[in-house]
């Protein structure tokens, strides 16, 4: 399941455990082509890792704090601590790669 997180809560979902973020919005054409790929990727790694995604026009405060200039950015936390950066849309197989590092 992916999570929804914002600026409320953001610290408290990463703070322990692997956890990729998918920074996104509405409105962003490859945001919406990355929905599919999150929630397929989320099924796979359910019970080895969190994933969660970000709406940047609704938490700008956290795109800006991790410095997303571009979106969709994903960024792999390990223990709160931002680990991969990856922009634009990634495949399945890609996420599990980066991610495989950290579990």
């Amino acid at each position: 399941m992916t999570l929804v997180i914002n600026a409320q809560n953001f610290d408290e979902t990463i703070k322990s455990w692997v956890t990729l973020v998918d920074f996104w919005a509405e409105w962003c054409g490859p945001c919406q082509m990355m929905l599919p790929i999150l929630d397929g990727f989320s099924s796979a790694m359910e019970g080895k890792m969190k994933v969660a995604k970000v709406n940047v026009d609704e938490s700008p405060e956290v795109a800006w704090k991790f410095r997303v200039m571009s979106i969709p950015t994903l960024i792999v936390f390990k223990d709160w601590v931002p680990v991969e950066t990856m922009v634009w849309v990634q495949q399945q197989s890609k996420l599990e790669e980066v991610c495989s590092k950290y579990l």
